[in-house]
């Protein structure tokens, strides 16, 4: 199955490369019953007309994108001036609104980097300025990141090693890490328990995997929909819920911790301004494109533990990994269609 590029209101179909498609089984769980959640546009722009759908398992509740173009196809969805890829530097804002932006990204660092030091590496390092962050508080850091551009970028501006791939690598050594961070990377692999357990093996006994994702089960998500910034599709191909996150980590090996939410003020403000595109488009969506509008709407999402972001930390035991069975029971009837309104882990 494969989807067509669409130029609304001619009936003539855009060109583009050609795009090899794929329907996968849940990445969780290996089920084939699924149901079609959404369906959205990519939203970058250039991307010919093309949407895509995003599937939700019945038995594990994971959500993915399905169909999706095969990993040798992918890349093409990746400009060179994709965001994450680039080294931003944002203008200065006043005082006391850096000041809070800094104590929120404060809480958003690995909780071991200010206690321990050691070998780290930053799965999908992008422009590497994580990495740096890191190696001027004395960490020993490798990136890894499947764009060439990006590493070069890494090696040449950063000075820092980074290498070119996904997990497991050829190169990586067992046991050779004490750190493994997944800063909004695992939702673009294809593989992701493949990837996860791949962590596994590269950790030392008592290291620890930090993964962040978007959460699909966010108040974000609920308002915008398929305007929702966190989808990010085709690029994103998992979509993680607290409890999903938390049993695909579980199911790589590792002792799982809680969850802790993430704000991202300037994803509702995106999500808006994609919204405000829609002539029907609700006064309220409108409003949040306001910084001050959207920032406390996500502390009021921050405080009903519904935010965008999530972050989990993962921890290495000596103990025999184990592999649960996803558990989930589905909600009654007239529970709202959203992924934490229709699936629960038991």
């Amino acid at each position: 199955m494969g989807f067509f590029a669409c130029v609304p209101g001619t009936g003539a179909t855009a060109t583009r490369p050609h795009v090899e498609w794929e329907e996968p089984r849940c990445l969780l769980c290996g089920s084939d019953r699924s149901s079609i959640l959404l369906e959205a546009p990519d939203p970058l722009p250039g991307d010919g007309g093309l949407w895509f759908a995003v599937s939700q398992c019945q038995d594990c509740g994971l959500c993915y994108t399905n169909p999706r173009p095969r990993e040798q196809n992918i890349g093409q969805f990746y400009p060179d001036h994709y965001a994450p890829h680039l080294k931003t530097v944002r203008p200065k804002a006043r005082t006391w609104w850096r000041r809070l932006r800094w104590w929120g990204k404060a809480r958003q660092e690995p909780s071991a980097a200010s206690s321990a030091r050691g070998r780290l590496l930053d799965f999908g390092c992008g422009s590497g300025a994580f990495l740096h962050r890191m190696h001027q508080r004395g960490w020993q850091v490798l990136g890894l990141d499947m764009s060439e551009h990006a590493v070069q970028r890494v090696r040449s501006e950063r000075g820092l090693s980074a290498v070119v791939g996904s997990l497991p690598h050829p190169e990586l050594a067992d046991g050779s890490f004490d750190l493994i961070t997944m800063r909004h990377s695992l939702e673009h692999v294809h593989r992701p328990l493949e990837v996860l357990r791949a962590a596994h093996r590269l950790l030392a006994v008592g290291g620890q995997l930090i993964v962040s994702t978007p959460n699909i089960d966010s108040l974000p998500f609920k308002w915008f929909g398929r305007y929702w910034r966190g989808l990010d599709l085709p690029r994103h191909l998992a979509h993680f819920t607290p409890d999903t996150l938390q049993l695909i980590l579980a199911r790589a090996g590792f002792e799982v911790g809680p969850v802790r939410m993430v704000r991202h003020t300037e994803w509702v403000r995106r999500s808006a301004e994609l919204a405000s595109k829609r002539p029907d488009v609700p006064l309220w969506q409108r409003c949040l494109r306001r910084r001050w509008l959207a920032s406390l709407a996500m502390w009021y999402a921050y405080f009903a533990r519904r935010c965008d972001g999530i972050v989990v930390t993962a921890v290495k035991t000596d103990r025999a990994p184990l592999e649960p069975v996803p558990t989930f029971t589905q909600r009654a009837p007239d529970s709202p269609r959203s992924p934490g309104g229709r699936w629960r882990n038991r």
